[in-house]
């Protein structure tokens, strides 16, 4: 497999994302060009991840002085008290601002270890090595931090951007089929935002990405997603208007993952697939959406048996409680919901066109528990 790289463009910084099979082993290198100064690194990994993934990192980082903090990574570390705890860490082996934080885990740990390394210092440098595919495809770049606050998701965080990312394919190799399907979920959510032709690929595409038949198709898909999230981070980096198309679907996942009380019944890809019906429903009951387009969409689902009734999660009297995390929603004002929609597959509606009541969507919601 050939190695790739894109350039990931904000009124902060640009920075590279890296695309490669088995190019964990050249980060070191990497840091030598791109961060010449650093004396140390500070490694925040995922408990769960393989020995041999962690300790080819370990070898090509043994020019540095390296401290590595593994976590049992699950929503709950997104938290106050994880993020002072690595911060005190950091300002305890007097780390300097041209030292570095690396994270290699998945989206939750990305989100935490840019947080801590914006808040240490003013800044410290920071490298992702996102290693699910939903971080690969999409969390691990865009500079978005966050931690999450018992009133909901990533209310508490900052924009942050990484020095650069290095998306390692072999990574996948161990992860479940469960965790593919999550990444999965927002790489198609950019086809529906942005991009026509990429679902249409994708139908044709998505069981060998899901299964993991062929990683230049894997790799085809990330790096496709990732061009869409950049072109519109490029526009609005800290998502003061266009930004807000991304998070298609992510209004009524937010609310889905807070009903469950961010448990491991429902994982955030999975919420933002259902997220993404229940949305595309809506928007088809306000005639936005076409019903062919609908159909489209739900097809795609069914042929990957992809999760999209809430009434097989939820029970009716949860509403009020998924509605509760709604109406947390960093985007909403008027005390209403604003929500992102789509016209049709590849085109996203504007951002703050749709701000709906609570009664609203508590009548729209409830229509799904209709025998």
């Amino acid at each position: 497999m050939k190695n790739s790289k894109i350039i990931v463009k904000t009124a902060d910084r640009s920075y590279p994302v890296y695309f490669g099979n088995e190019i964990i082993n050249s980060t070191g290198s990497l840091i030598q060009k791109k961060i010449p100064n650093a004396r140390k690194i500070f490694l925040i990994v995922d408990k769960k991840l393989p020995f041999t993934l962690i300790k080819k990192l370990k070898v090509s980082l043994k020019k540095y002085e390296l401290i590595i903090c593994k976590l049992h990574v699950t929503e709950k570390i997104k938290s106050y008290k994880m993020a002072f705890k690595l911060i005190e860490d950091l300002l305890k082996y007097n780390f300097k601002r041209s030292d570095c934080v690396i994270s290699m885990g998945g989206g939750i740990l990305g989100d935490l270890s840019a947080f801590v390394s914006n808040l240490t210092k003013r800044g410290i440098k920071f490298i992702n090595i996102p290693t699910t595919l939903l971080s690969q495809s999409d969390a691990a770049i865009g500079g978005k931090t966050a931690v999450n606050s018992v009133k909901g998701k990533n209310l508490i965080g900052t924009f942050y951007q990484p020095e650069f990312v290095l998306v390692d394919l072999a990574t996948l190799n161990t992860l479940p089929y469960r965790e593919m399907i999550c990444g999965y979920g927002e790489i198609l959510k950019h086809s529906l935002i942005q991009d026509r032709s990429f679902f249409f690929w994708l139908s044709k595409n998505a069981k060998k990405i899901i299964n993991k038949k062929e990683k230049n198709i894997i790799k085809t898909a990330i790096i496709r997603s990732c061009l869409i999230k950049s072109k519109i981070i490029n526009k609005d980096e800290k998502e003061k208007n266009l930004r807000m198309i991304l998070n298609f679907g992510h209004t009524f996942a937010h609310g889905f993952e807070g009903a469950t009380n961010f448990s491991k019944k429902l994982n955030h890809g999975e919420a933002v697939l259902m997220g993404m019906m229940v949305a595309s429903e809506l928007a088809y009951k306000k005639k936005i959406l076409s019903l062919n387009e609908l159909n489209l969409i739900k097809t795609h689902y069914l042929n990957l048996s992809l999760p999209m009734k809430i009434n097989k999660l939820f029970k009716k009297s949860e509403i009020n409680k998924i509605l509760y995390f709604m109406k947390k929603d960093k985007k909403n004002f008027n005390n209403k919901i604003n929500l992102i929609l789509i016209n049709k597959i590849g085109s996203a509606t504007k951002p703050n066109k749709f701000n709906i009541s609570f009664n609203e969507i508590r009548k729209f919601l409830l229509s799904f528990f209709i025998n």
